[in-house]
């Protein structure tokens, strides 16, 4: 028996019954027809909407400081050994303590000066006190030697009443007593000469034991380093041994060696470099975005402070060593977490367009030919449709021609069977 037959079968017996089945029937084969004919795409889609296109500019740079104060090791203690140093990156307030050298050889040197001072002191009034029993001394033997000038002088006027031997005597006792007094003077003249000469070393060696103490004093009161502002510190990489590394507790540091950096937060820019065809769209005072690589939690944002104007080697670039300009960023808050090193990415919006088409770059493919493409689902698979790109920024493409809103493309390309 056909199915025909059963059907008028049915019919006959039971007209109510049939029509339900028939309708059951039609049913399944309408929604089997809707389910072939709206079947879900194969691969991620995505709607083109018309909304806001930015055209932006982006390109790395790095936090440095303007102005930054430098710490060093005291240059009047010596060789000193690190006790404590603050590790790399640490916040501090001003005054607090941040590098402590042992002491002990400093207070050891600071005791030998001032005993030295003490010693110098006592020698230079001993050699005053010599100098005046000598000049003293010197005087009573200039004033002896001219008693006995007068006293020969004297005799000598006697001459004419006494013999020529008497008188030829007294006239040899009056050169001898001139010789003497010339004696005595010279000798006073000597004296006191030498008298200066040691009295001035000894305060040149007072001179020298009172510098040396003060030295003393001020390494002393500079053995230990605090912090000339608020802030967050940098260790300095010097040489060592093993490389260029920080100072660390343990280790001893030359006189004026370098230590820490604190850059003032205030300072604090963001340089970067841009080529030539990215200077010619950018400007001072043009607004910027900047993610930072090590604060994923904030966008920051800033204006362009100022642009070379002469391009220069860019040395960090690899080979060819490529020409491009500087550029300098200034943030517009600051943050405690920043400091001088730090990578960002820098997004400088160039045009904005209030209604345009757009896509994302992985919805765009180009054929063999330079033909621009994309992928249109239709609701039953996907169709090639050819469109003309305006310009692409960043990973958006702005379409001019070739989609309308509504439309949804393939975020991959259909063609290409997925293993």
């Amino acid at each position: 028996m056909s199915l025909n037959d059963t059907i008028r079968q049915l019919w006959s017996k039971r007209p109510r019954i049939a029509l339900t089945a028939l309708l059951l029937c039609a049913s399944f084969l309408l929604l089997g027809v809707m389910h072939y004919g709206r079947r879900s795409p194969n691969v991620p889609i995505f709607e083109v909407k018309d909304g806001e296109f930015l055209d932006s500019l982006q390109f790395r740079g790095e936090v440095t400081a303007l102005k930054s104060i430098s710490i060093a090791a005291p240059a009047e203690a010596g060789e000193l050994q690190i006790l404590k140093i603050v590790a790399d990156g640490d916040k501090v307030k001003q005054g607090d303590v941040i590098v402590e050298f042992d002491k002990t050889k400093t207070e050891q040197e600071l005791k030998q000066n001032q005993s030295s001072l003490k010693y110098t002191s006592a020698d230079i009034e001993q050699a005053h006190a010599q100098a005046r029993l000598t000049d003293e001394q010197d005087l009573t033997a200039v004033s002896k030697a001219r008693f006995e000038l007068e006293s020969a002088k004297l005799d000598a006027s006697k001459k004419e009443i006494v013999s020529n031997i008497e008188g030829a005597e007294a006239e040899l006792k009056v050169r001898d007593a001139e010789q003497k007094l010339r004696e005595a003077e010279a000798k006073l003249k000597s004296d006191r000469a030498a008298s200066q000469a040691t009295i001035d070393s000894k305060i040149e060696a007072s001179r020298k034991a009172a510098f040396d103490e003060h030295r003393a004093q001020v390494a002393l009161s500079r053995i230990t380093l605090r912090a000339p502002i608020t802030g967050m510190v940098s260790l300095v990489p010097v040489w060592h041994p093993e490389g260029f590394t920080p100072f660390k507790a343990g280790d001893r540091a030359w006189p004026g060696a370098p230590m820490i950096e604190m850059p003032e937060t205030a300072s604090l820019r963001i340089s970067g470099r841009v080529d030539e065809i990215e200077r010619g769209r950018l400007a001072t005072q043009q607004s910027v975005t900047v993610h930072f690589d090590a604060i994923p939690d904030r966008q920051f944002t800033g204006q362009i402070e100022e642009i070379s104007t002469l391009a220069s080697e860019d040395y960090s670039a690899g080979w060819p060593i490529p020409r491009n300009f500087n550029l300098r960023v200034k943030l517009d808050e600051a943050d405690a977490r920043l400091r001088p090193g730090m990578t960002a990415q820098l997004t400088a919006i160039v045009e904005r367009i209030p209604s345009a088409l757009t896509i994302p770059a992985q919805a765009f493919f180009q054929k063999e030919g330079g033909e621009d493409i994309v992928y249109v689902w239709n609701g039953s698979g996907f169709h090639e449709r050819t469109i003309q790109v305006s310009r692409r920024s960043g990973d958006r493409i702005l379409i001019a021609n070739g989609l309308r809103p509504g439309d949804r493309v393939a975020l991959q390309d259909p063609t290409v069977k997925s293993e």
